[in-house]
């Protein structure tokens, strides 16, 4: 993933609803960025009663919860957490393939954007840098499921 997101919009999403899966396998990980992204949908103005939030066990099952959520017809937008962490094996990367597929997949046959917020990473201290540190992935997440939700209800008759 780059360092050079592009230009924000500024979006109001007081109407927008977004529905999050996230893991639990790497649990203080994951709830960080779940954290930056709340709170980032909350100041763009995204009401609690808005966001639905799924938690599973691990990144594999995201891919079928977030299909759950965005084949429920309830949402502008659906965004996916995880974090995948390197370690003696490529597991982590044959992981990180099939469920990036897995929500383009979902998002195709919903037509509801999902935004694949699942971190693949070599080591802790990368994943650490993108989900507690100075990479605020988090924030990015939803500012791409906000303009996506956008995106939604200016494409469809979806209100």
């Amino acid at each position: 993933m780059s360092l050079s997101p592009p230009t924000r919009q500024t979006i109001n999403g007081a109407k927008f609803r977004i529905g999050i899966v996230a893991a639990c396998f790497n649990e203080a990980l994951v709830g960080a960025l779940l954290e930056r992204v709340e709170a980032t949908l909350a100041a763009a103005g995204v009401k609690d009663k808005n966001l639905t939030c799924l938690r599973v066990p691990g990144s594999h099952e995201v891919p079928w919860a977030a299909d759950r959520l965005a084949g429920s017809g309830r949402f502008d937008c659906v965004v996916a957490l995880g974090v995948l962490i390197g370690g003696d094996t490529n597991h982590h990367e044959m992981v990180g393939q099939s469920v990036s597929h897995a929500l383009q997949r979902v998002a195709l046959a919903t037509g509801v954007p999902v935004i694949n917020g699942v971190l693949v990473t070599d080591t802790l201290a990368q994943a650490r840098a993108r989900c507690t540190g100075r990479i605020n992935r988090g924030a990015e997440f939803a500012h791409a499921a906000l303009e996506m939700a956008a995106l939604q209800r200016q494409t469809s008759s979806h209100s």
